[in-house]
């Protein structure tokens, strides 16, 4: 224990910036989790990529956006022609009564069968302006899958490094647990030699029991993280490599930060873009106030073998042209304007809030990853001097100036300060992502991750123009 003890102390004193500071920081405390081969080992990159492609809720709102792209075709539909056909077959009995008071009955097969065309001319601008509601809505969507995109992987992030840093506590407190148990069998011995008393060995055996304690939750706290982590990327952990943080990434100021979040925050984005769908619904409901035309085309063909008729059968053929404007509808487009205008007004208060939001998360994000960075110095330095303080307590100790319970304290601080150095170095990673997720750049394209870039706007060109057809692009 004091040598792995004195190894932590001389890593808390290297002052590295960057990605290779917490590395190495990282690298002595997770002395048990590296891999007896390294090809093995499974970096953050590599969890993230997994989760991209394969976690269920990503994959969910992939599916969302794939339905929303629909609604354009839908909203284009109403500039094509609609087509129906009909057919008519039948039997028909018949019983005429005849002047001359004779009886005429006849069982006829009767039937029609035709072909009508409608095309709408126009229709208030609701075609074209459905069209545009479609596209917005879309365009949203997209901002609205990116931003679960970037939760995603935040979330991969998070289960990655509780994980690594659990590994790491549980080591701590096994070697924590050897340590006591040491010293534990010195006191006993002591106690058999007449140097201590039996408070002692009870103290001894106390701090072994908590110690014994703490590695049990240690190691629940790590099954927790284990399984959190086989949730959101998609496989048990094995072997973890040391996480990085994303600096190189971050904007330089607070108020760089500021500016990005507002600015390109996909949640702030997607809100923009909802503004301008209901605004545009503002034109398609007021569209029903005005008249519409449509042009109607049909052609049909019957046949009645009814002896009494002196034709059996007629073939049709028409076009007729349609003008209609509302007089009164009983105030329905009137309210459903006046509707779509509150909502609209809604849209554009909620796009507030967003973007105070985002602000406020873009602020809580910078704060906290300069306070890890502290925090990172501060519990490296408390490790180095409570190693020192124990291996000096250890000395005094052994010379009968100490006694045993000021050994077991200065063991309990230095234990306290490594799970401390653990949490910051968990704390250090997240925190960097965090503020890379609250300024809207938490994202494959930006970490480099070894995986195709989902792009939503290919399945979107797909069907923007299908006119026919039950199948999806994907097959199914």
């Amino acid at each position: 224990m004091n040598g792995r003890a004195a190894r932590t102390g001389r890593v808390g004193t290297r002052r590295r910036s960057g990605v290779g500071h917490v590395l190495v920081t990282w690298t002595a405390l997770a002395v048990s989790c590296a891999l007896p081969a390294a090809a093995r080992a499974e970096a953050l990159p590599e969890a993230l990529a997994k989760a991209y492609q394969t976690n269920p809720q990503l994959n969910a709102e992939r599916a969302r956006q794939r339905a929303t792209d629909e609604n354009v075709p839908q909203a284009l539909a109403g500039y094509r022609p609609q087509i129906v056909a009909s057919l008519s077959a039948g039997l028909q009995s018949v019983r005429n009564l005849l002047p001359d008071n004779t009886i005429q009955t006849a069982t006829l097969k009767p039937w029609t069968i035709g072909v009508t065309v409608t095309q709408t001319l126009f229709n208030g601008f609701r075609t074209a302006n459905s069209v545009r509601v479609a596209e917005l809505q879309v365009q949203s969507g997209r901002e609205a899958l990116r931003n679960v995109g970037q939760g995603v992987l935040l979330d991969a992030v998070t289960a990655y490094t509780n994980v690594l840093a659990n590994q790491s506590l549980v080591e701590a407190q096994r070697s924590n647990v050897a340590f006591l148990r040491e010293t534990l069998a010195v006191t006993q011995r002591r106690l058999n030699a007449g140097d201590v008393t039996p408070t002692d060995t009870a103290q001894a055996e106390a701090r072994l029991n908590r110690g014994l304690s703490d590695l049990n939750a240690a190691e629940v706290a790590l099954a927790i993280s284990q399984a959190t982590y086989a949730q959101v990327i998609g496989n048990p952990p094995s072997q973890l490599r040391p996480a990085e943080v994303v600096d190189r990434y971050l904007p330089r100021s607070r108020e760089d930060s500021l500016a990005m979040a507002i600015r390109e925050h996909p949640a702030v984005m997607a809100a923009g873009f909802d503004v301008d769908v209901a605004s545009t619904n503002i034109r398609v409901a007021e569209g029903a106030l005005l008249p519409s035309a449509n042009v109607q085309g049909s052609a049909s063909r019957s046949r009645d073998a009814d002896p009494t008729l002196s034709t059996l059968g007629t073939d049709q053929a028409s076009i007729v042209a349609n003008v209609t404007a509302p007089i009164y509808d009983g105030g329905q487009a009137a309210s459903q304007t006046r509707q779509a205008k509150e909502v609209a007004a809604q849209s554009r208060l909620v796009l507030d809030q967003v973007r105070n939001q985002a602000r406020t998360a873009a602020t809580s994000a910078w704060v906290a990853n300069e306070g890890a960075k502290i925090a990172v110095s501060a519990s490296e330095s408390e490790v180095k001097a409570a190693t020192v303080a124990l291996q000096g307590v250890q000395r005094e100790a052994a010379g009968g100036q100490r006694t045993t319970v000021d050994v077991l304290n200065s063991q309990a601080d230095l234990i306290q300060a490594k799970a401390r150095l653990i949490g910051a170095l968990r704390d250090r990673v997240i925190a960097s992502y965090t503020l890379l997720s609250a300024v809207g750049h938490l994202d494959v394209k930006t970490l480099s991750l070894n995986t195709p870039d989902y792009l939503p706007e290919v399945h979107y060109h797909q069907v923007r123009d299908a006119w026919h057809g039950l199948r999806t692009p994907s097959g199914q």
